[in-house]
């Protein structure tokens, strides 16, 4: 089983960046992986995948503002954010990919709030 330790959340004006890390226990490089997130009160979504090979998807709501990318050598999925707004506010995850059955156990995620 890998554990999954998300990073680099926090507070940040609308229109700011944040960049979020994944690290992963063991190997991910077989792996399609994916960013979730939870805002408050509603259920956890799907927002950006990337797959063993590169490749890469994203929700409409994020698109052409969240970058995600990996680096397999250190067991790591990253998600640069920018041009963030109040609606990003939520807990953000990692996992494999949702078509990737069954998920790991979910890590502890890291919170990221957009407000003035």
């Amino acid at each position: 089983q890998v554990q999954l330790v998300e990073s680099g959340g926090g507070l940040v004006q609308p229109g700011g960046s944040l960049r979020l890390s994944c690290a992963a226990s063991g190997s991910i490089f077989i792996n399609s992986m994916g960013w979730y997130r939870q805002p408050p009160g509603k259920e956890r979504e799907l927002v950006a995948v990337i797959t063993s090979g590169g490749g890469t998807h994203y929700a409409d709501s994020v698109k052409g503002r969240f970058t995600i990318s990996r680096d397999n050598a250190k067991k790591t999925v990253y998600l640069q954010m920018n041009s963030l707004k109040p609606e990003d506010t939520a807990v953000y995850y990692c996992n494999k990919d949702p078509a990737s059955t069954p998920l790991w156990y979910w890590g502890q995620g890291t919170q990221v709030t957009v407000s003035s």
